[in-house]
């Protein structure tokens, strides 16, 4: 069974950091390209960030500069180190697979909202 578990949002003011988690299980973890994606209310769900198993990383242009991906292949785990909140940036943010060795499904996790307060 496959499972992505998001942790570490929460509340915190403008200006401030926050670094998101995802713990992946029931796939090869180090063969799947991952996302984090976010959703604000009345929004769209928007994608953020990418990093490829190699380890190539792209971001919204809203965020680079101040978001980073990473990954621990040994925990499982996918992170998104964010600085420099902006209320902007309130949303649920998701992490997902984009493609895990030649498997094109695409697997979310359950979400963990981000607030900004100004």
């Amino acid at each position: 069974q496959v499972q992505l578990v998001e942790s570490g949002g929460g509340s915190v003011q403008a200006g401030g950091s926050l670094k998101l988690s995802c713990v992946v299980s029931g796939l090869i973890f180090s063969r799947c390209t991952m996302a984090w994606n976010r959703q604000a209310p009345g929004k769209e769900r928007e994608l953020v960030s990418i990093m490829s198993r190699d380890g190539t990383t792209s971001y919204v242009d809203s965020v680079k500069g101040r978001f980073t991906i990473s990954r621990d292949n040994a925990k499982n785990t996918l992170y998104l180190q964010m600085n420099s909140l902006k209320t902007e940036d309130t949303a649920v943010y998701y992490c997902r697979t984009v493609v895990c060795g030649t498997t094109s499904l695409t697997y979310w996790g359950q979400g963990t909202q981000v607030t900004v307060s100004s």
